[in-house]
């Protein structure tokens, strides 16, 4: 890579929200340039909850056989156990009764597969759409301008450096985001609540561990507080807490500590334990007052950082990059205005406030005995989220989540899922959803295909238009669609490339005329 060289976005961060975000802009079409500090896949365990939101953004993009499989080994790991040591008695907070999935509602069906598993996935697919991966490089220096991003990039085993000019950052770099803290943007919230070690260690516990779990909630005095979780093959993850107040380190966290910690929680001083890794990290609370400052976007932890309960950490990071690569490629391919960039964190951050309160919630009740006393509603937290900005029109709320999850399409509710048929193989409305708009029309609508047809070539808007329940169109079997989508027989709903409703409209006499009026209204033209 030359000095100079110019790529339309720089993504920083090569965890799961700075891969999939290169992933999607790749699939809308957008070059991008992916650089991460570290020399490889980390073999710690992290963000193994994939939600049916997810998965269903996964599924689109073609991904979700190899993800399921990259999952396997963890498939019967469900529920949350409590107890003093492994070979204890256990309390389970809940077992494993909770529907993976929700045909109704999603085609994404909830998955356990672990990070180092598939960020793999997701490099290759990037690759193989043109985007760039440099493991073992770090950003040195970033300096917007009004025309665009200037970057020093440096080869951590070489140490030469080199320049990147970017249209667009996407700074992915973690809770402690180096860009974010460079750019002067603050965090609100409390901070850092916890320090904690990650032990990643081999043991056979098939004595202890008759039925597997998520994790377990180790309580006692030795070790404190502590998780375990699996890690296959004969693979297991630890974590616990120190106090750099009362001086503690890392460094304190020798191999004999380790196993001595390790035998303590399992509750067996004898076991043979082999120590693989060992690494520190912090949980903490806190939200970035703005997502934007220039060309530089925040995106995942960066963004926004709370304690691992509910498989809302990764996912809510992932789905980030969902809502924001789509509105860079409308601005680099000409489609789009630059105001839209503006919606990213309209839409973002007020989610974000709303699920800390939740996730801090969850997890107090977590750590405690009074699971069934838990609020949060699985299905409307991540499937429920709603939207209210430029890029909506007609939007009737101004809240994150409603009473109910409902399934009826909205202005800027997540469009509802319905199965429908296409040359006899079944699909999802969302296996259409993640490269351009959509358009569904009623079975009397084909002057809405024409219009889309035409002011796609018009306006140069990415859009696909399709019938339901006409000949040539996609038929719909379970006759959900009129229920779901009130728009009537000759009207529309328009579906941003996030899988949002952006638009709905009743039958008109000048369809192209209306189309092109919401067009230019949702993405900011003029």
């Amino acid at each position: 890579m030359a000095d100079g060289e110019h790529v339309p976005v720089l993504v920083v961060g090569g965890g799961l929200v700075g891969l999939t975000t290169t992933l999607f802009l790749a699939e809308q079409g957008v070059r991008a340039l992916l650089v991460d500090r570290h020399p490889g896949a980390s073999i710690q365990g992290r963000a193994r909850g994939i939600n049916q939101r997810t998965m269903e953004i996964y599924r689109a993009l073609g991904l979700e056989e190899a993800i399921r499989e990259a999952g396997k080994p963890f498939e019967d790991d469900w529920g949350v156990a409590r107890c003093e040591t492994l070979a204890g008695e256990w309390h389970w907070l809940f077992g494993d009764a909770a529907p993976r999935s929700w045909p109704d509602l999603s085609p994404g069906e909830f998955c356990q597969a672990d990070q180092g598993a598939v960020e793999p996935i997701l490099i290759a697919a990037a690759r193989e759409l043109g985007a760039r991966h440099r493991f073992d490089t770090e950003v040195v220096s970033v300096v917007t301008e009004d025309d665009g991003v200037t970057a020093v990039v440096r080869d951590r085993a070489t140490g030469v450096e080199q320049t990147v000019r970017a249209d667009y950052v996407v700074a992915a770099d973690g809770h402690r985001s180096p860009i974010r803290e460079r750019l002067g943007i603050h965090r609100t919230g409390p901070g850092v609540i916890q320090h904690s070690v990650s032990i990643v260690f081999r043991a056979d516990l098939s004595e202890f561990v008759p039925k597997p779990a998520l994790f377990w909630i180790i309580v006692n005095e030795k070790v404190g507080g502590g998780l375990v979780t699996t890690a296959r093959p004969d693979r297991w993850g630890m974590s616990v807490g120190y106090d750099p107040a009362a001086g503690e380190s890392i460094a304190d966290f020798t191999a004999e500590r380790c196993v001595a910690d390790v035998r303590a929680a399992i509750g067996r001083d004898d076991l043979a334990v082999e120590i693989e890794d060992v690494a520190a990290w912090e949980q903490a609370i806190g939200i970035a007052d703005r997502y934007r400052e220039g060309r530089v976007f925040l995106a995942g932890d960066a963004a926004h950082v709370w304690p691992p309960a509910g498989a809302m950490g990764a996912n809510t990071g992932v789905q980030d990059g969902y809502n924001l690569a789509w509105k860079i490629a409308g601005v680099v391919h000409g489609w789009a205005g630059k105001g839209l960039l503006d919606t990213y964190h309209d839409e973002r951050h007020t989610v974000a406030v709303e699920l800390s309160d939740l996730v801090v919630h969850r997890q107090m009740k977590r750590n405690s005995t009074e699971i069934e006393d838990d609020i949060t509603d699985d299905q409307l937290w991540t499937l429920g989220q709603r939207y209210w900005s430029s890029a909506v029109i007609g939007a009737g709320h101004d809240t994150v989540f409603g009473d109910t999850l409902d399934k009826v399409a909205r202005a800027g509710v997540r469009a509802p899922h319905l199965w429908v048929e296409r040359d006899g193989a079944r699909l999802s409305t969302h296996d259409l959803f993640g490269r351009g708009f959509v358009l569904f029309a009623g079975a009397d609508g084909a002057a809405w295909v024409e219009a889309a047809s035409e002011v796609s070539a018009r306006l140069s808007v990415p859009v696909r238009a399709f019938r339901i329940g006409a000949a040539g169109g996609l038929t719909d079997p379970e006759n959900l669609w009129g229920e779901r989508y009130p728009v009537g027989a000759g009207g529309a709903a328009l579906i941003r490339p996030d899988g949002y409703v952006a638009w709905l409209s009743p039958a008109t006499a000048r369809p192209s005329e209306a189309l092109a009026e919401a067009f230019r209204a949702i993405l900011r033209r003029g």
